[in-house]
């Protein structure tokens, strides 16, 4: 891969990986089997999305030269994204429910402190 594209995408760990935003860097496993076991994924290694050379975004496992995301017909990156979305969705959740000032703190007070609990969220 020649350069680092907005989200990467690495089969063989089954993680996608924000590159851009606040949350740049962030990865997040993936555990769905049925997603990730489709036969067109079962030669591609990794995916930078959004590279400068587009030329080079999909490399695969094989000798197979690496190829754009529109020529290797993986689909929409959409079902990339919002399986990450759903996961630091998630993520997002868990950090708001566990984050209590006190044994005592009631719903009330918890929402003045840290604002709504995170119902939604979008790359």
């Amino acid at each position: 891969m020649a350069s680092q594209g907005t989200w990467t995408i690495v089969f063989e760990d089954r993680m996608v990986i924000k590159n851009n935003g606040p949350e740049s860097g962030t990865g997040y496993v993936i555990d769905d089997n049925s997603f990730w076991t489709q036969s067109k994924f079962s030669n591609v290694w990794a995916v930078q999305y959004g590279t400068s050379n587009v030329n080079d975004q999909v490399e695969y496992r094989d000798d197979t030269p690496h190829a754009s995301w529109a020529d290797a017909s993986l689909g929409d990156i959409s079902d990339f994204i919002t399986r990450w979305d759903a996961a630091h969705l998630a993520r997002l959740q868990s950090d708001w429910d566990n984050d209590n000032a006190s044994d005592d703190e009631t719903n009330e007070e918890k929402v003045a402190r840290l604002g709504a609990r995170p119902t939604s969220y979008s790359s």
